[in-house]
C-alpha cells in the first residue's frame, strides 16, 4: 500500500512537477470530490470510480456480547463504485 507522500512522489515524477504542487492537487481533488458528493451526490473520477451517497435503511441488530437485539438507526453512507475498466486491469477477466 502506498503512503500519501509515495502517492506525491510519484506523481511529481511522472508528471514532471514539484512535490508541491502534487500534493496540493491531491489535497485538492481528495477536497472538491468531498464537496460534490455532499451536494449533487455523487463525484466522478473517470477511470477509477465514483462517490456515491447513499441512504440505509433502519434495522434491528444484535449486541455481539449480550445477544441482545438492537435498533440500528438509518443512515446516509458514501459508496466507492469502481470503474469497469479499473476493475479489468486489476483483475483480469478469465477467458473460457
Amino acid at each position: 500500500m502506498m503512503t500519501k507522500s509515495q502517492i506525491v512522489a510519484h506523481l511529481a515524477q511522472n508528471v514532471g512537477i514539484p512535490k508541491k504542487t502534487a500534493a496540493a492537487v491531491l489535497v485538492e481533488l481528495v477536497t472538491v470530490a468531498a464537496k460534490e458528493a455532499k451536494s449533487s451526490g455523487q463525484f466522478v473520477v473517470p477511470g477509477l470510480g465514483k462517490a456515491v451517497k447513499a441512504n440505509r435503511k433502519a434495522r434491528t441488530g444484535r449486541n455481539p456480547q449480550t445477544g441482545e437485539a438492537i435498533k440500528i438507526p438509518a443512515k446516509t453512507v458514501v459508496k466507492f463504485r469502481l470503474a469497469k475498466a479499473f476493475k479489468d486491469a486489476v483483475v483480469p477477466l478469465k477467458k473460457k
